[in-house]
């Protein structure tokens, strides 16, 4: 085989090689970043660490992003942070992100796994609206809830959307909405809401029984976004023989999990 041959033979192998390293580092940059987002700064020893590298990799690895002013060092020595190149590149994302669309497939494994319905809601002046929802074999021939408003006091996601919004503004809302009586169980005093909406914002877990209809209970956790904040609702529901309160209990480690899943989706780092 001539020289020119053999250097040819050889040349896939290296470009495989090369291209393996190429995504691990991609990888660890990207897993550097992660870690600087969620602790907001650490040190090369600290991140060496968690990546399972050399110390003098991990330094390498900041270098890189640091030359891209994808991050810097802090005033405290040693430390890095995420920087403003960071910005630059979340600008060229949508300014709103479709909820519905990264929600979907989260919905529909939680239909599956509790075997109730599953929606999404969002707040629509004072009212939750259900912008999806999915459904599992044995609500086939349950309601349609998207697109339909609901009230806010009587329903687990509108607890949660209104537990979650700046006093003044919850107020104003349930001003104009009131608290109107829809069932013998519909809280209707403002202070009892008051109460209980405080300790869903503290616990991010609600429910009603039989509030907004009789024989129909549900309950529901938080999604959030990329800043922190409440953007939407996501609840289960079911009949009240079937979906007790123990099965509520039962459910909502699934619920938090899945509302979970979808903030992070939405670029939540909570």
């Amino acid at each position: 085989m001539s020289n020119e041959e053999q250097t040819a033979s050889r040349k896939p192998t290296s470009r495989g090689t090369d291209g393996q390293a190429g995504v691990q580092s991609v990888d660890r940059a990207i897993t550097v970043l992660e870690i600087l987002a969620r602790e907001g700064h650490a040190g090369v020893s600290d991140i060496a660490a968690e990546i399972g590298v050399h110390k003098s990799t991990a330094f390498r690895l900041l270098a890189a992003l640091e030359e891209r002013d994808l991050v810097e060092q802090n005033t405290e020595r040693g430390k890095y942070q995420l920087a403003f190149g960071i910005l630059r590149l979340a600008s060229a994302i949508p300014t709103r992100i479709d909820m519905v669309r990264q929600a979907q497939p989260v919905l529909d494994a939680l239909a599956l796994q509790l075997d109730e319905t599953i929606n999404l809601a969002v707040l629509r002046e004072h009212f939750a609206v259900n912008v999806q929802q999915a459904r599992s074999s044995a609500a086939v021939i349950s309601q349609n809830w998207v697109g339909q408003l609901t009230p806010l006091h009587a329903t687990s996601s509108g607890k949660i959307l209104l537990a979650n919004l700046p006093d003044e503004q919850r107020d104003a809302i349930l001003d104009k909405a009131g608290l109107p009586s829809l069932t013998p169980a519909t809280i209707t005093s403002r202070k009892k809401l008051l109460d209980q909406l405080e300790e869903v914002r503290t616990t991010g877990f609600a429910t009603v029984v039989e509030e907004l209809e009789v024989g129909l209970n549900a309950a529901a956790v938080p999604v959030r976004d990329h800043t922190g904040s409440v953007v939407g609702a996501l609840s289960a529901s079911g009949p009240a023989f079937r979906f007790n309160e123990a099965r509520m209990a039962d459910a909502e480690e699934a619920l938090r999990a899945a509302g979970d899943r979808i903030s992070y989706r939405m670029g939540s780092m909570a």
